[in-house]
């Protein structure tokens, strides 16, 4: 009945209030495309960057809702975004996408985040299998295909993380101002990852396969800890750790998207040791209430116990997944409690959508974005999407 339960309040979350919030608010009528920014007071920002990312996981979702619930207006909401993302974020010229438009479609940072370009493959297979429009297929395959040429790294495994526009050396590598400045992230490589088991179902190439089983060796070998079974964050060239900080939600996100991959090369038994390993890590970072707190770093003495809207989407996930896994029911007891948390604070049943986080002292943050550059219907969307889909 748990499970029955969780599917029916899932399934109101998305197409009552995550969904109808972006077809609403989102779309740029009069410019085309959908704006960069709703602030955390659900203001539209005129003129705000258009991020590769967010626009990304806008046609994921979509594509992906329209794969599970057959409303057409989903399918209409994927191709507004997958038009608009061929015809401005494509670097025609040297290949790849862009990370940022100005609000006029004009390129902005014209880089090539390895990260970036997982989000294309990923939201451009998945619009494939949502429409039969062959070309999606066509420019994922191109998009994984320069991956590899420029950010795999032959001699020693993993993916390299940014490059120039024209895919030479860039000597800021990070994703955003609070990461590292390292050569590899555990973030890249599990985004890769995803987006490689997406192509992998709609694309079962044999180069392809064979990289994504050397992702999850590297996971296996590289990032998780041998002796904690948390994920190390950032690495340098030859893979030696340069961090210290434990995050919860990577860990937990990372427990069953790994379980995704091995399952979709047919090899579904081989993670489900290390899978349940890395959910019981994660697990250390649970609250009473059922939420899942953000990161810690003993080594600098700091601990972040805000409520981040993604952390507690993947706590969801991650629990049923582990729950799948081992049979014991406290996982499900879990992924219920992680689900109640979110739709009594999380949700924005007034206003649509879900808050950014909610502040250690159990205020609602209003400071950061309801939609932007991070901010983006995946998480919650993906949440919901994998509840409907689990037995």
């Amino acid at each position: 009945m748990l499970l029955k339960e969780m599917k029916a309040a899932a399934k109101a979350e998305l197409v009552h209030n995550i969904l109808p919030y972006w077809m609403k608010n989102m779309p740029d009528r009069d410019g085309g495309g959908f704006y960069g920014q709703i602030n955390g007071r659900d203001n539209v920002v005129h003129g705000a960057p258009r991020g590769g990312i967010l626009n990304a996981r806008i046609l994921w979702s979509f594509s992906a809702a329209y794969m599970k619930l057959r409303d057409p207006i989903y399918l209409e909401m994927a191709t507004r975004a997958h038009d608009y993302i061929t015809s401005y974020f494509f670097d025609e010229k040297h290949g790849g996408t862009y990370w940022s438009l100005k609000s006029n479609g004009e390129p902005l940072d014209t880089k090539k985040q390895i990260y970036s370009q997982a989000f294309f493959i990923y939201a451009m297979s998945t619009y494939y299998l949502a429409s039969g429009y062959r070309e999606s297929l066509d420019r994922a395959i191109e998009l994984y295909r320069l991956v590899e040429a420029h950010s795999f790294d032959r001699v020693r495994g993993g993916y390299l993380e940014a490059f120039t526009r024209g895919w030479g050396e860039i000597a800021d590598l990070r994703l955003s101002a609070k990461d590292a400045n390292e050569k590899k992230t555990m973030n890249t490589h599990l985004h890769v990852l995803e987006a490689y088991t997406a192509l992998y179902r709609v694309w079962p190439d044999q180069e392809l396969r064979q990289q994504l089983a050397a992702l999850i060796k590297v996971f296996v070998e590289r990032i998780v800890d041998p002796e904690t079974s948390h994920l190390n964050l950032f690495f340098d060239e030859e893979w030696n750790c340069r961090s210290t900080i434990v995050s919860y939600g990577h860990d937990i996100e990372a427990s069953w998207l790994l379980c995704e991959a091995a399952e979709a090369l047919g090899e579904s038994d081989s993670i489900r040791g290390l899978a349940l390993k890395i959910a019981s890590a994660a697990s250390e970072g649970l609250a009473g209430d059922g939420s899942l707190f953000y990161e810690k770093d003993d080594a600098a003495g700091h601990f972040d116990r805000d409520r981040h809207w993604w952390v507690q989407a993947e706590a969801v996930v991650g629990f049923l997944n582990a729950w799948q896994l081992s049979g014991d029911s406290g996982w499900l007891e879990l992924a219920s409690d992680a689900l109640d948390y979110i739709l009594q604070n999380i949700s924005d049943p007034v206003n649509g959508e879900w808050h950014w986080s909610i502040r250690a002292d159990g205020t609602i943050n209003l400071d950061d974005d309801k939609a932007g550059f991070w901010k983006c219907p995946y998480h919650n969307t993906r949440m919901c999407l994998e509840i409907l889909t689990r037995q």
